[in-house]
């Protein structure tokens, strides 16, 4: 089948394309603004600091190389279950289970990202600023750090970070358009009725007559 023949075969069937595309899309938007709830998004930033192994206070090459090298363990460290154990205690919950914890963390900075996603903002900023907290203790008990300090505190967002609805509506779209095209090329796929075009198109006679089909009649 050939461009210019699909979109024959799509003007012949111009309400399901349009239809199709348009019902899916409230039906997602139906679904994501009733039924899908908002998640709020906090996040903090650590600095981690080893001890300089340098004469004096100044931190040498091989220090700050120790430390980066360090920086990606204790990105490992944040979402183990000791420290996230450790951390829901402190907040008395059983787990952290119902926030989505992920970590950031350049290969050539010291710097970490802890960023926690959950339904209740209040709670999202508490658990990432506990977080920090608790691995900051955690490191110096079991790892050669002198501390892991937070730059930024984590706030209470005001704005929710997602779902995103309109990328929701927009896919939902697109695949009720993809699957309308499906549809009708099925449809002609299993159609085997001879069409008086078709009969025009193979032998190029025009048709001079139709004698109509009537249902019920003697």
């Amino acid at each position: 089948m050939t461009l210019l023949e699909l979109l024959h075969l799509l003007r012949r069937h111009l309400k399901l394309v349009f239809a199709l595309p348009i019902v899916c899309a409230l039906a997602m938007g139906a679904y994501s603004y009733l039924f899908m709830s908002n998640v709020y998004t906090a996040s903090t930033s650590m600095y981690v600091l080893m001890p300089t192994t340098g004469e004096g206070t100044s931190a040498t090459y091989t220090d700050l190389n120790a430390s980066q090298l360090m920086s990606n363990d204790i990105a490992t460290l944040i979402q183990s279950d000791l420290v996230t154990n450790e951390a829901a205690s402190v907040l008395g919950l059983q787990n952290l289970n119902d926030f989505d914890i992920s970590i950031q963390s350049e290969t050539n900075t010291r710097v970490i990202s802890c960023i926690v996603t959950g339904d209740d903002p209040r709670q999202a900023a508490e658990v990432a600023n506990v977080l920090a907290d608790t691995v900051s203790d955690v490191a110096q008990r079991i790892m050669d750090v002198q501390s892991v300090n937070v730059i930024d505190e984590a706030a209470e967002p005001t704005q929710p970070s997602g779902p995103n609805r309109p990328l929701y509506i927009a896919v939902a779209f697109m695949a009720g358009l993809f699957a309308a095209v499906a549809i009708v090329v099925l449809m002609d796929v299993i159609d085997t009725r001879v069409r008086a075009d078709e009969i025009v198109e193979l032998t190029g006679v025009p048709v001079i007559g139709r004698i109509p089909l009537i249902k019920g009649g003697i």
